[in-house]
């Protein structure tokens, strides 16, 4: 485990900071987004209503009695957190705990009618459908004759900025598509992340996603380059067990995904081929685990996950949230060793992730005093700079 000391959790509790805007802002135009979204009832109207008083100036409420997951929330602390603030709670416990209480608010753990029905839904379909998705699918179109090395870079790259995507950003950032042009990575370990897989590579990846639509995508084309390549030899995606976060990428998000591809012409279209006929034969697998979705980092990962992760050549840690539950949801200094908070977990591990939260780790001390130069504290979140952090020697003993 890490020999660095932990830094305090992530509270949202000092109006002004990043996560009090996530719960005072975000969280309440995310209910009234949903609400407005579909043809809901008068139960789940007054639901909504409940849950949305309850983010601005209430407490945490239980499960009900009869929900299937109360058991494993209760293992994941619940009887600990309910009634408290919102705010006084750990961000990523209270972030985590809003989006269970909005499905259960729209019934879509059921019985009933709404059971299922991914309350998201029509913004990721929007984004998935939009012409920017055909047009970047359209683009692989010029890789098809470069060097094998500059279409993995290209598509590694894809994959990394895939995540400004993510749409519970957009939410409060306006019109994320009006960003400043891509920066240069404030870290990059991308020549580590292709020593773990070589251009006569057999082993399994593991790729835990985040987001859907445009960032699911270029994660999906990236893994069908690496097969077809011959790389690797299998790969695990790892997706969320339920609607989470807006765009988090569930199973059905895959499949809405993967058609998205297969449809497409070209060199995208092919791509989509090999990654259903892998997907049939067993080469690709969704995983779908339940600790997905639980408001944990993953130094807590149950064992039969820890044992999925240890020996894959590498593991591929997508997006803002996951690399919070990755280093842990605490206010690190910049400069603190990735290697040092990642050492807990199994195996080698990559975090591709654009920058939309407070939490970062691994900064050269002049990176980060040039961004704090020309940016204050705005570059933790604005979501314009990236980083390609990796730790090979995850799982092995001795560090």
């Amino acid at each position: 485990m890490p020999d660095t000391p932990a830094a305090p959790v992530l509270l949202a509790n000092q109006p002004g900071s990043f996560p009090h805007s996530v719960l005072a802002e975000r969280h309440p135009a995310i209910i009234r987004q949903v609400r407005d979204a579909f043809p809901y009832g008068p139960g789940q109207h007054r639901a909504l209503d409940g849950l949305l008083e309850s983010c601005v100036a209430g407490v945490l409420q239980p499960l009900p009695e009869d929900a299937g997951d109360l058991p494993r929330w209760r293992a994941w602390g619940l009887d600990d957190q309910v009634g408290r603030s919102w705010f006084d709670v750990p961000w990523l416990w209270s972030e985590s705990y809003f989006y269970r209480l909005l499905l259960e608010a729209v019934g879509y753990f059921g019985p009933g009618p709404w059971q299922g029905v991914d309350p998201f839904r029509p913004f990721k379909r929007a984004e998935l459908d939009a012409p920017e998705t055909g047009e970047e699918l359209a683009a692989l179109d010029a890789l098809r004759d470069r060097p094998e090395p500059e279409r993995a870079r290209a598509l590694l790259h894809g994959s990394l900025w895939g995540n400004r995507a993510d749409l519970g950003f957009r939410l409060s950032a306006g019109d994320g598509e009006a960003a400043a042009p891509v920066p240069a990575l404030v870290a990059d370990d991308s020549e580590t992340l292709w020593s773990l897989l070589p251009s006569a590579g057999a082993g399994t990846l593991c790729l835990v996603a985040d987001n859907a639509g445009r960032e699911l995508v270029p994660d999906l084309l990236l893994i069908a380059h690496l097969l077809g390549a011959g790389r690797i030899g299998r790969a695990v995606l790892h997706v969320k067990p339920y609607p989470y976060y807006v765009s988090d990428a569930t199973t059905a998000d895959v499949v809405d995904a993967l058609r998205r591809i297969v449809a497409a012409p070209g060199a995208a279209g092919e791509y989509g081929r090999l990654l259903w006929a892998a997907m049939a034969d067993g080469q690709v697998t969704v995983r779908a685990h339940p600790f997905s979705g639980a408001p944990l980092p993953f130094a807590e990962l149950p064992d039969d996950l820890r044992a999925e992760f240890a020996p894959a050549v590498l593991t591929i840690v997508k997006g803002d949230l996951n690399y919070r539950r990755l280093v842990g949801d605490r206010q690190w200094p910049p400069t603190t060793s990735f290697h040092e908070v990642t050492a807990g977990f199994p195996g080698p591990v990559a975090a591709l992730r654009t920058l939309k939260s407070d939490v970062i780790t691994g900064l050269a001390a002049d990176t980060e005093a040039a961004l704090v130069a020309a940016e204050g504290q705005r570059w933790r979140t604005a979501g314009t700079h990236a980083l390609i952090q990796v730790n090979a020697s995850g799982g092995l003993p001795g560090r």
